[in-house]
């Protein structure tokens, strides 16, 4: 990678559907994003994970690369980095676009049986990728699962080239999904769900707090990231909202529920 020549094109602001401002927007028969028709067919997936993993990952997938593409315009040429893609399938529409794709994560339990190829096992901490590697670096719902969000957001500055673009998105605490598969019970304390969850299925839950689940505020991450002189937000809204998804996000403490899971896009800044 630190051979690699990193493109100049620029990556202009924009916001979803990518009108007038040079990106793509949707993929061709997408539903627009927001609108209801997408915030559903996205809320039928996820219902079926457990069944169709593969379905559900690939809309979703599909989807984040729309909004990649709506902010900062076609992929195809780029260098995307995907940090904590686990199955792949971010990284594989990004390829399917054109985009030299790669996939880091950490924990080879969660790659997929065929990850794809050129996977690196590596932390979000420190990626070995020399600065300003990636013109696109993207992380889906990883920062909840990390104990320290700063120094995860760092190095998602550190290896993306000036004007480049960083989308991170995560799931808050306070989320009616805050719990992941002991939600909504963890709003009654985390090791009550754990232990209900247990009860229901039979089997220990796959997240523990404090070990491999955090929780993470939006107030707190915006004071943090808008503190930073390495990145500027570009929007910070909410990821799968049919409607008003920056304005939800602009209400303190209400925010912390009514948002699901945030999604910030950041430009890295110039040196």
């Amino acid at each position: 990678m630190s051979g690699r020549r990193m493109t100049d094109r620029g990556m202009t602001e924009t916001g979803p559907g990518g009108r007038g401002m040079g990106g793509r927007g949707r993929s061709g028969g997408a539903p627009k994003d927001p609108s209801p028709r997408r915030s559903l067919a996205l809320f039928r997936a996820f219902l079926r994970e457990q069944e169709d993993p593969d379905a559900c990952y690939a809309l979703l997938a599909r989807d984040a690369a729309d909004q990649v593409e709506a902010y900062g315009g076609p992929v195809a040429g780029r260098v995307v980095v995907d940090v904590g893609g686990g199955s792949g399938h971010f990284t594989e529409e990004f390829r399917r676009r054109g985009a030299d794709a790669f996939l880091f994560e950490p924990d080879v339990r969660e790659l997929a049986e065929k990850p794809p190829e050129g996977t690196v096992v590596a932390d979000g901490y420190l990626l070995p990728l020399c600065d300003g590697a990636a013109d696109v670096t993207f992380s889906s719902n990883v920062l909840e699962h990390v104990a320290d969000p700063q120094t995860f957001l760092s190095e998602l500055a550190r290896v993306t080239t000036p004007g480049g673009l960083i989308y991170v998105s995560f799931t808050n605490w306070f989320s009616p999904w805050g719990g992941h598969e002991w939600a909504p019970w963890h709003y009654l304390g985390a090791e009550r769900a754990r232990a209900r969850y247990r009860r229901r299925t039979g089997r220990p839950a796959k997240h523990t707090l404090g070990e491999n689940l955090f929780p993470v505020h939006i107030g707190t991450t915006l004071r943090q990231v808008r503190g930073r002189a390495d990145v500027r937000i570009v929007s910070a809204r909410s990821r799968y909202w049919p409607f008003l998804t920056e304005t939800v996000v602009k209400v303190p403490g209400l925010r912390e529920f009514a948002t699901w899971n945030l999604l910030l896009i950041l430009r890295r800044c110039p040196e």
